[in-house]
């Protein structure tokens, strides 16, 4: 009888290994998909202009007023609901639909911000959220020793 080496079936480990990572790629996707409401947070961009951090999130089906935005140690919070309830009637016949959607998102912004600098716009399902960047402390302060 032949003795098996311990690395005779390195070759099919690769083999299930590959095929598992197969597997979670389709569960969990590339990161490269479009934001489609069924997902849990919405895709962001965040662009750093010279004084200011743009941040845009695209919210289709949310309108502004589903929203809760908020900037809180150099972090921005996206928060939104969204409840429909249609009704019809025919006779003998009453039929009501309703959906309840929220999300959340947190953005961790790369530099100080001015949180008193803050202004956000919502245009056909597209939040905008400009950031002011906070001043440099400039050149420090001496400090006299008692």
């Amino acid at each position: 009888m032949a003795r098996k080496l311990p690395l005779d079936n390195m070759e099919s480990w690769f083999e299930q290994m590959s095929r598992q990572f197969e597997a979670a790629a389709e569960r969990w996707g590339t990161g490269f998909e479009p934001w489609t409401p069924e997902m849990e947070s919405p895709r962001v961009d965040v662009v750093d202009e010279n004084d200011a951090y743009v941040v845009t999130a695209d919210l289709p089906g949310f309108g502004k007023d589903d929203l809760d935005v908020y900037i809180s140690d150099q972090t921005l919070a996206i928060e939104a609901d969204h409840s429909h309830e249609a009704e019809e009637t025919e006779v003998n016949y009453v039929r009501r639909e309703r959906s309840h959607r929220s999300l959340s998102r947190r953005v961790r912004l790369p530099g100080s911000v001015d949180e008193d600098d803050v202004s956000a716009s919502m245009d056909d399902g597209v939040l905008t959220v400009r950031i002011g960047k906070a001043d440099a402390i400039s050149g420090g302060h001496q400090i006299d020793i008692e």
